[in-house]
């Protein structure tokens, strides 16, 4: 261990040598002073929120991504092409060391400029807050300064799918279906057609949901709860808005609540909307009934995955916040990880257009996702019911299945995002991130980089100089 923190000392020693850390530390804090200076925002406690954490905190996550590539692939590379690994090892040190070591000095200089940056966004939300109107304070406390635990009802997926492949045999059974592509897009029509009734709402029915809060039960007795809903609407309305009745409880087995019905809820389309109900609504099981009753002329449309949210408090915001910068930690470990394994082989411009790349493979994961949902790589003709095909769909698809499933182990944790809605990012979510991102996927790319490190001849980049 003390072979690996010197040289993780020599990596800082570096970094301060060349004006690395003060470069970045100075880009770091200029960013959280200044862009809340230049983009204004609305006014609302969310506006205040987005620009405060989701802006700076996304430009730090940048800046720091960016510099983590660079400097991962640059101490190493550079190294072995200046020759001054060889220094290194001719001493009693194992390759596996210095490897371990260079990682370690990239993570402890990513964690001071994380908790630098960090604790600037922390200060300049506190401090900013207290400069608001008294409403939009409390609005803030609410809704964005707290950790909030969510409730979703239970994903009906599996129905779903079992009904669709059921209609599917009906269907080729008295259609003429000519190829796979056909029969995969019939498939994918079918179930978008059942997902769309699941989530109609006509004009004069009611929508019921039924959620569980689960063990948050025991503590949120005389705490009051806030919905969180979203819907798309099939035609337009002259206003621009749509008038909401809400009904939360289920008598005489609970109390309940109902919106005014002399003046609705006015509510605009393809936008969330938070209001709170009162307290202890739910029954001695913690079920929470609520009923929306669509009194407009046209069908409203209620997405299964943000819909309907049920969201109370579970701890304070400060905790939580730490726990985000956590997650964006246990990325910059993994870029320090890809980093240097790309310079374990490769020199420093192709190491950096190497990592690089796989950044953007990783940002291009929507399309690939949107690739393997319809089957082929080509696209089709959704107005006609064409799907595309092509004949590299047998090799590509299972590829992209393949990136996609390595993708999603570190790209479904979204700190920012639940930090800028007030939601609460858990010990577990922090645990799960760790063992995931930095474990599983680091540690494959750790290994990949001591191999090929190990392996590889030191005096050949001596001997190309």
């Amino acid at each position: 261990m003390q072979r690996i923190l010197a040289i993780a000392w020599l990596t800082w020693k570096a970094a301060l040598r060349f004006k690395l850390f003060l470069v970045i530390a100075t880009l770091l804090v200029l960013a959280v002073v200044g862009l809340p200076l230049v983009i204004k925002d609305d006014g609302s406690a969310q506006g205040f929120t987005q620009i405060i954490l989701t802006y700076t905190l996304s430009t730090i996550t940048a800046l720091l991504g960016l510099s983590t590539l660079w400097l991962a692939c640059g101490t190493l590379a550079r190294d072995i092409e200046e020759c001054q690994i060889q220094v290194v090892a001719t001493k009693p040190v194992a390759r596996w060391q210095i490897w371990l070591g260079k990682w370690l000095g990239i993570v402890s200089l990513n964690a001071v400029l994380l908790a630098i940056s960090g604790g600037c966004v922390f200060t300049l939300l506190q401090y900013r807050a207290t400069k608001l109107p008294p409403a939009v304070q409390k609005t803030l406390r609410e809704q964005v300064l707290v950790a909030r635990g969510s409730a979703r009802e239970p994903s009906h997926a599996a129905e779903l799918e079992a009904a669709a492949d059921q209609l599917l045999k009906e269907k080729v059974k008295t259609a003429a279906v000519e190829s796979k592509a056909d029969v995969l897009e019939l498939r994918r029509q079918i179930l978008e057609s059942l997902r769309a009734e699941s989530q109609l709402v006509r004009p004069g029915y009611m929508r019921t949901w039924k959620i569980d809060l689960g063990f948050a039960r025991h503590y949120l007795a005389g705490k009051p709860l806030q919905l969180r809903v979203k819907f798309n609407a099939a035609q337009g309305s002259g206003s621009g808005t749509f008038d909401a009745l809400w009904r939360v409880g289920d008598p005489p087995k609970t109390k309940y609540w109902q919106s005014d019905l002399d003046t609705p809820m006015s509510l605009a389309p393809d936008t969330f909307h938070e209001f709170a109900i009162p307290p202890d609504l739910f029954d001695e099981n913690g079920v929470l009934t609520i009923q929306f009753a669509n009194v407009n002329r046209t069908a409203l449309l209620f997405p299964p995955d943000e819909g309907m949210e049920v969201l109370y408090p579970e701890g304070g915001f400060a905790l939580n916040f730490a726990r985000g910068l956590g997650i964006i930690f246990c990325w910059m470990a993994l870029l320090a990880a890809l980093g240097l394994a790309a310079a374990s082989q490769l020199s420093f411009p192709v190491a950096a257009f190497f990592a690089l790349a796989m950044m953007v493979v990783v940002c291009s994961s929507g399309t690939l996702a949107e690739s393997v949902d319809t089957g082929s790589v080509a696209a089709g003709n959704s107005e006609k019911g064409i799907a595309g095909h092509s004949i590299l769909d047998g090799v590509l698809i299972p590829a992209f299945k393949g990136v996609l499933t390595v993708v999603s182990l570190a790209k479904n944790f979204s700190p920012i995002d639940a930090l800028s809605t007030g939601r609460c990012i858990t010990w577990s979510d922090l645990g799960l991130a760790f063992a995931q991102i930095v474990l599983l996927l680091g540690g494959l790319f750790a290994a990949a980089g001591i191999i090929l490190f190990s392996r590889r001849e030191l005096a050949t980049a001596q001997g190309n100089q």
